[in-house]
């Protein structure tokens, strides 16, 4: 087995009666990635994640990690140990303040005094919590109660952090918070396999991602080759003058291939197929046309618009 590798599988597959919801996967992520797991509701992420935790047993295949056999059975409880899993439902205890249930979870992980102490001190200055540390976790708000669920995932120091929609449902402040401490956290060097339906947060955290669709891994890669590989370069255009006009200039152009009207006035979103030079030659064509323009810069399609794509031709 290759060692540095946090996550490797082979032929991973789970089956229920006749229902394939993770198929014959494959999956490799490196030691200190953020590796983000997209796909639409029913793709099987939260299964795979699951027999990733040890929580689900596979129908056939093998999960390794850091180069260890992660098995269901008392082969290697230490391995289990050293995952840290944080699923979608996972309940909180309302009764509980903030400092006790993070106790009782240290307490299940055999942490003993006095770094048990230092542990939850730890975790709750990391989470933005300590203030809150006598209060009961019924008087949290939403993003609160998020970040202790993840306070209690990382309690025991965890090599390998498994984060099924963690930020379902928070506001974008809420949000915001979540993902600065998954980058403290890998800045640390933990490894953090992360399922989200918000693109745009995966885009920022991660370092690779996996795309899933009806039970299969059908694209793995790193974020940068992936934009590289799929995302079209485009260009926004925005005119003082009559936006025909400008539409009717750029069919003089091989490289334009289409566009689309922004929501904003006289604005364009130009599908490009040139670089660099070519944009600059489109400019300053356009300019000497006489068409005023307010704006005019390049771009590339995000996460969310090669998803999309990429689930079209799936479908299709």
């Amino acid at each position: 087995m290759v060692e540095e590798l946090a996550i490797a599988t082979y032929g991973l597959t789970k089956q229920f009666d006749r229902h394939h919801a993770v198929n014959n996967i494959e999956l490799r992520v490196e030691s200190g990635e953020v590796y983000g797991l997209i796909g639409p509701n029913g793709a099987g992420k939260t299964t795979l994640i699951r027999m990733l935790a040890a929580a689900e047993e596979p129908t056939t295949g093998e999960i390794y990690i850091h180069g260890d056999r992660l098995l269901r059975d008392d082969s290697n409880p230490r391995l289990k140990q050293r995952l840290g899993y944080l699923p979608d439902d996972f309940p909180l205890y309302d009764d509980l303040t903030v400092w006790d249930y993070l106790d009782y979870f240290a307490r299940l992980y055999r942490l003993k005094q006095p770094h048990r102490r230092r542990r939850l001190q730890e975790v709750l200055e990391l989470v933005q919590l300590t203030s809150k540390r006598n209060s009961l976790i019924a008087t949290l708000s939403r993003g609160m109660k998020q970040r202790l669920s993840l306070a209690r995932t990382i309690i025991h120091e965890p090599i390998l952090l498994l984060l099924d929609e963690p930020v379902s449902g928070l506001d974008p402040i809420a949000r915001m918070q979540f993902r600065e401490i998954i980058k403290v956290l890998q800045s640390a060097g933990m490894t953090i396999l992360i399922s989200s339906h918000v693109l745009s947060d995966l885009a920022e955290l991660c370092t690779s991602v996996g795309i899933m669709e009806l039970g299969f891994l059908v694209e793995s890669s790193s974020l940068d080759e992936l934009y590289k590989r799929l995302s079209r370069q485009q260009i926004i255009i925005s005119t003082l003058g009559d936006l025909e006009r400008l539409q009717r200039e750029l069919k003089n152009y091989p490289c334009v291939e289409g566009w689309e009207v922004l929501t904003q006035k006289n604005s364009l979103r130009v599908n490009f197929s040139g670089g660099d030079e070519e944009s600059a030659e489109l400019l300053k064509a356009l300019v000497h046309s006489g068409i005023s323009l307010k704006e005019f810069h390049c771009t590339t399609e995000d996460l969310e618009s090669i998803f999309l794509k990429m689930g079209h031709k799936q479908v299709s």
